[in-house]
Parts: structure tokens; C-alpha cells; sequence
């Protein structure tokens, strides 16, 4: 009896976690649609849109997974009290710079692998929207503190990883999450390049990036920490990328931009 409860309690578990990994990519998606809306050739030409409605497009999208989440919350009459945020203390602020620091590490050694071998990641959508406008990449600097850290944290480290706490250990919860996380791409990355070494690739890349972040969670219990982490790393990535558009020679441009094309692609869930 106890290992039919055991497998029960990870089965539901298991669920559970799929269905709000999709209910917040599609919510996510379905948010957006005020901005196509707003300016229909953001579909086709974003590059060609204005500020505002680039920076409307990312805001309601990453508004979309903080609205999956606290509707499971509500839903499930968890509150908000099942949030672990606050300020870190001295601990945590080292810790979370030591996330940051791991994860440039980790992205340029899967850099590194990925040309070594000649395999080519699949691109990364966010670079559509950028292009080579170094005032885009200021405002998705802000972007990043404001709403994409912060909001992917909440739905998968802090809502879905630690619902996971209560059928798997915290070691297990942080392994399935990022699995979960990176599987959850196969479908649109497939669509593009079918099932080529390359998706696998950017899946693995993927899963390993959120298993930094999710083990900085499970390390501090405090959301605070992986989403200082997550927004640290992201913003330097971007702040590369602006100096190089802005100082930068074209090839300079070129290389830098499919740097970043890998680096973006570790965290960011798909737009």
C-alpha cells in the first residue's frame, strides 16, 4: 500500500507539473495578443515595430506565466503564503552571485561543445525582436529585473518545483523541473528543424541552465535568490550584446549576436 501511495503521490505530482508548465506557456501566449493587435506586423516584421509595442509584447508575455501560477495558488488554496520570497541574507547574495558566475561558465563550456562538434543551436526568438538596435537591448535589460526573472522563477521554481517537494526530494524535484522545462520545447523547436542533433542540443542547454537556477532555490529557499541568479545572468548577456552593437565593428556584431543567440537560449522559455 505504501508504494501504491509513493507512486500515486509522483504520478500526480508528475501531472501536475506538466499541466502548469503548459498552462503557462500558453497563457503566456494568449497574453500576448493585445500587442499583435496593437500593431499586427509584429508577427512578420518586430523589428519594424516601436518600442512600446516590443515592450508591451514581452511584459504581457511573461505577465502570462505570473497569472498561470497564481491561479494555481488560488485554485488550490495554497496563497500566496507558499511563496518563499524575501530579502537573502549575506549567504544568499553569495550564493546567488555564485549562480551567476556558474552560469555564464556553463553557457560558454556548452558554447564551446557546440562548435567544437559543428553542431548549430537552434535560434533564439528574443534576437528577432532586437536585431541590431542597441536601445531595444536597454529596454530588455530592464525587462529582465522587472518581469522575465522574476516571473519564470515563480512558475517553475516557485510554484512548480516546489509542489514537486511534496512527492520528490529536493535533488529529485530540481532534476524534474528542468527536465519538464527543456521537454516542454521539443515540440515548437522540432516544428523548425525536426528532431536534428541540433534541438537535442538546445534542449540539453536548456535543461542544464534551469538546473542551476532550480538548485540555487532548493539550496537558500528563498525565490529571491534564482531570480537575482537568473536576472544577473541574463542582464550581463545583454549588456555584452549593447556595448558590441553600439561600439562594436560588423563582425564584431555578427559573432557576438550568435554568442548571445546560445546564451539567451538557456533560460528563456519560448515567446
Amino acid at each position: 500500500m505504501d508504494t501504491l501511495d509513493r507512486t500515486s503521490g509522483y504520478t500526480r505530482s508528475l501531472v501536475v507539473a506538466a499541466l502548469l508548465t503548459v498552462a503557462g506557456i500558453l497563457t503566456a501566449e494568449l497574453m500576448t495578443l493585445p500587442a499583435f493587435l496593437a500593431d499586427p506586423s509584429l508577427l512578420e516584421s518586430p523589428t519594424e515595430t516601436s518600442y512600446e509595442v516590443r515592450t508591451l509584447f514581452f511584459v504581457l508575455n511573461f505577465t502570462g506565466f505570473v497569472v498561470a501560477g497564481a491561479a494555481y495558488l488560488w485554485w488550490t488554496d495554497r496563497g500566496w503564503s507558499f511563496v518563499d520570497l524575501s530579502i537573502p541574507d549575506r549567504r544568499g547574495w553569495i550564493v546567488g552571485g555564485i549562480g551567476v558566475v556558474a552560469s555564464i561558465a556553463f553557457v560558454i563550456i556548452a558554447g564551446v561543445i557546440l562548435t567544437t562538434f559543428g553542431i548549430e543551436s537552434t535560434s533564439n526568438s528574443v534576437l528577432n525582436f532586437i536585431g541590431t538596435d542597441s536601445t531595444m537591448v536597454l529596454i530588455m535589460i530592464v525587462i529582465v529585473f522587472l518581469f522575465n526573472a522574476p516571473a519564470e522563477e515563480f512558475l517553475f521554481r516557485g510554484v512548480i518545483q516546489k509542489r514537486l517537494y511534496e512527492a520528490f526530494t529536493k535533488r529529485q524535484a530540481v532534476v524534474v523541473t528542468s527536465v519538464i522545462f527543456g521537454l516542454v520545447h521539443l515540440p515548437v523547436y522540432a516544428i523548425g528543424d525536426q528532431l536534428s542533433f541540433g534541438v537535442f542540443a538546445s534542449l540539453l542547454v536548456v535543461t542544464g541552465g534551469a538546473i542551476i537556477f532550480g538548485y540555487l532555490y532548493a539550496i537558500t529557499d528563498n525565490l529571491f535568490v534564482p531570480i537575482a541568479a537568473h536576472a544577473g545572468f541574463n542582464a550581463f548577456q545583454f549588456g555584452q550584446l549593447y556595448i558590441v552593437l553600439e561600439y562594436g565593428s560588423d563582425e564584431m556584431i555578427e559573432e557576438v549576436t550568435s554568442i548571445a543567440s546560445v546564451a539567451l537560449e538557456v533560460l528563456q522559455t519560448l515567446l
